[in-house]
């Protein structure tokens, strides 16, 4: 089986064994017109610079002060106080500052591009340079859908948003912690979601950043799949920590970070930052808080193991400040994603940003339109890995499963809209006007009978019949039709297939553990 992904020929091969032990390639979607889809985006546009030289300096100048002047809180953690102290940070207590150049020179170790391999070869992504990562949502309590109304999320919830993950062309990933199984206990519910994402699906996957031993649990999982001596060389699994903005970082998230990062696994560094809240309400000053926040992050991964793959990640959010409510899918941010892009390629990292955010309670107009203003910075700004691309509503708190469909409808456009232009003899079709002539239409002329079939990229979700026809069909407006479309994907959906001996690993393993401790449920 051709490997789709970048690496060496070792890494290639071995990833190729894991593929073999793993599973199968699933069928595409009998489609004559639609092209197969692509393991992950590779962006023929541009990143758009929207700051001048005068600019990122004066940010970059501002994060230097930041960082030398006030410095980062490291709570509970002695060993990361201890790395940075002797990478020669200065400490005093708990806090830790840098002088400029001191994060940069360490980041130098990290790779500015990377491959995550997945239980199918075939479904490897590549993170980094002009790819992008599209990847379902993450974190959500609650679970919406139009029949039922929201409701606490459960496994059976968290395994169906894996299943059309896997299911969906557009999404390259399986993601996370789709939505939080709160029916199981907080202590064990970690190892009930590893194993969705790896038997339910063959495509990369996150594991958990609850507790350290839930990383190492997650990061043992991959091996029983992969091989040690695989995982050991190669990505297999992200984590996704988060700061605590302002400037702390808590020993929950540095040791997870530092887990992933020693089994070489990639940690996923993110601040989330509330404009007014946990940052400045302004722009300039978010985002050089953010850049201090997410540079320590990615320098502790390099000093637990130096070249350690890591992502450069940012959250840039709002408030609206007569209510102190969150606000999410706001233009200020997605311009801030602008500028979060120029930083990152700056410091050669890989880079997260923006998702189809959205402070909206359902899958409406609204939804759409703050998830697609914030879809759309990413893809300008370069984001290499985006998270929360499919599912996002009511501000985080509730994964949708009919917006799960309208934002993977968006990120199928998207395919097409980061291709750009292209211009050869067929695109620019010169000889159809000498065919067709003045006046006439080109519906019945050979070029356009030689290209319809792939000529548009065609949605799932719209409805494109005259006013009549669609009266006449019942008046479904987007939302009902998105709920049609993911019920028929899971009455459709096929499991990929798994190599039982590993399975039955993974279940001992998992049995194992469970036996291990008690139920917690805080």
């Amino acid at each position: 089986m051709q490997d789709l992904n970048s690496g060496t020929g070792r890494s290639s091969r071995s990833g190729r064994r894991a593929g073999h032990r793993g599973g199968r390639v699933a069928e595409g979607r009998d489609r004559q017109a639609e092209p197969a889809a692509p393991a992950y985006l590779v962006r023929d546009i541009p990143p758009y610079d929207i700051l001048c030289e005068d600019g990122l300096q004066r940010i970059e100048a501002g994060v230097d002060r930041i960082l030398a002047e006030v410095g980062i809180e490291f709570r509970g953690d002695d060993e990361a106080i201890r790395l940075f102290k002797a990478s020669g940070a200065k400490v005093d207590g708990i806090t830790v500052t840098f002088e400029p150049g001191h994060l940069r020179e360490i980041l130098k170790t990290a790779p500015s591009e990377f491959t995550q391999y997945a239980r199918n070869p075939a479904r490897s992504v590549q993170i980094g340079g002009r790819s992008t990562v599209f990847t379902p949502s993450y974190g959500s309590p609650f679970v919406m859908d139009l029949d039922t109304g929201r409701r606490y999320g459960t496994i059976d919830d968290f395994r169906n948003f894996v299943r059309l993950a896997y299911a969906s062309p557009w999404l390259h990933h399986s993601g996370g912690t789709v939505c939080e199984p709160v029916d199981l206990p907080v202590n064990k519910r970690h190892l009930d979601m590893v194993y969705a994402h790896l038997s339910l699906s063959d495509k990369a996957f996150m594991g958990s950043i609850t507790a350290e031993e839930r990383a190492e649990d997650s990061i043992d999982m991959a091996r029983i799949v992969f091989g040690e001596g695989f995982v050991d060389e190669n990505c297999v699994i992200l984590g996704n920590v988060n700061v605590n903005s302002p400037l702390v970082w808590d020993e929950t998230m540095t040791r997870v970070l530092r887990a992933y990062a020693r089994a070489n696994q990639c940690t996923v560094v993110a601040p989330f930052i509330l404009g007014g809240a946990m940052g400045p309400v302004t722009n300039a000053g978010a985002i050089a808080q953010s850049t201090a926040e997410a540079m320590v992050g990615c320098a502790l991964t390099q000093l637990e193991r130096p070249g350690a793959p890591c992502v450069f990640a940012n959250f840039l959010s709002s408030t609206a400040l007569r209510s102190g409510s969150p606000t999410f899918g706001t233009p200020e941010p997605a311009a801030g994603s602008l500028v979060v892009g120029q930083i990152a390629r700056r410091l050669g990292l890989p880079l997260r940003c923006s998702g189809s955010f959205t402070t909206s309670k359902l899958p409406d107009a609204q939804a759409m339109t703050e998830s697609t203003m914030s879809m759309l910075a990413a893809i300008h700004c370069g984001a290499n890995f985006l998270l929360h691309s499919a599912g996002f509503l009511d501000g985080l708190l509730s994964m949708s499963y009919e917006k799960f469909i309208l934002d993977a409808d968006l990120c199928g456009a998207l395919h097409t809209y980061a291709k750009g232009v292209l211009v050869d003899d067929n695109q620019l079709a010169l000889d159809s006007f000498g065919e067709v002539g003045p006046g006439n239409h080109f519906f019945g002329c050979s070029h356009t009978l030689a290209n319809y079939k792939t000529a548009y990229w065609e949605s799932e979700t719209a409805d494109n019949d005259p006013w009549e026809t669609w009266s006449e069909n019942g008046s479904v407006d987007a939302m009902w039709r998105a709920n049609a479309r993911w019920k028929a994907m899971l009455a459709d959906y096929e499991v990929p297939a798994l190599d039982p001996g590993i399975d039955e690993a993974l279940r001992d393993f998992i049995t194992r553990r469970k036996a291990s401790m008690d139920d917690a449920w805080h």
